[in-house]
């Protein structure tokens, strides 16, 4: 979670990848809304890349309760772990299709497929930047804060100027700030009575009318 001021630079939409051998080798999924790709202590025999839709990764805490780590959009990577077991759960935000990657057969791939191997290896340093930020922005900012920056940075990282169509709901968003629905709906509120954002009503989207004033209270 993420999203302090090396998120513009770090945050840049991925470009399609042109199809090669070794990427129509590897195996595409369709993901069901909230349905599980994997679980905390699977075996991490598979590593994947948003095709379309949003995935969240999580750990559940002792206590119950969520802490969503981080969102993946298209082109991102996830799942790639250092250990052999699956750190976090993985579930689809919506309907999702993923690309799955054996991890035996990582170092082959990266040499049929020098590009992909470069990508990975950009998205992996963009994914720990964006969790240093989050760990920053979890323990030193306020509640408003925390929400001007998640939608700045979702902003940057959809390539969206103007208006943000959230893919996921206000509970995961909360969950990942490391605050209370509650809290999230006031930030909300507060930012859309400053005018920085607008937001139309029964609808999932947000206007941002102020970036300026965002990046401000991400700074």
């Amino acid at each position: 979670m993420q999203v302090e001021t090396s998120l513009l630079n770090a945050q840049r939409p991925v470009l399609p990848i042109p199809p090669t051998s070794a990427r129509r080798s590897a195996p595409s999924r369709a993901i069901a809304k909230d349905a599980e790709i994997f679980a905390e202590g699977d075996d991490a025999e598979s590593f994947y890349r948003v095709v379309s839709g949003v995935v969240r990764t999580y750990k559940t805490l002792s206590d119950g309760r969520r802490q969503i780590d981080a969102f993946h959009l298209p082109g991102d990577f996830f799942g790639l772990e250092s250990g052999d077991e699956h750190r976090f759960t993985a579930e689809a935000v919506g309907d999702v299709t993923v690309t799955a990657y054996r991890r035996c057969a990582l170092e082959a791939l990266a040499m049929q497929d020098t590009e992909l191997a470069k990508q990975a290896t950009a998205a992996m340093m963009r994914a720990l930047e964006r969790a240093q930020d989050h760990m920053l922005l979890l323990g030193r900012k306020c509640a408003v804060e925390k929400v001007a920056s998640f939608l700045l940075g979702l902003a940057e990282r959809m390539s969206r100027s103007g208006d943000i169509e959230l893919p996921m709901s206000r509970i995961d968003v909360a969950d990942h700030l490391g605050l209370t629905i509650e809290t999230v709906s006031r930030s909300l509120t507060h930012l859309e009575r400053a005018g920085v954002i607008a937001l139309p009503a029964h609808r999932r989207s947000i206007q941002l009318r102020n970036r300026a004033a965002l990046a401000r209270l991400n700074s």
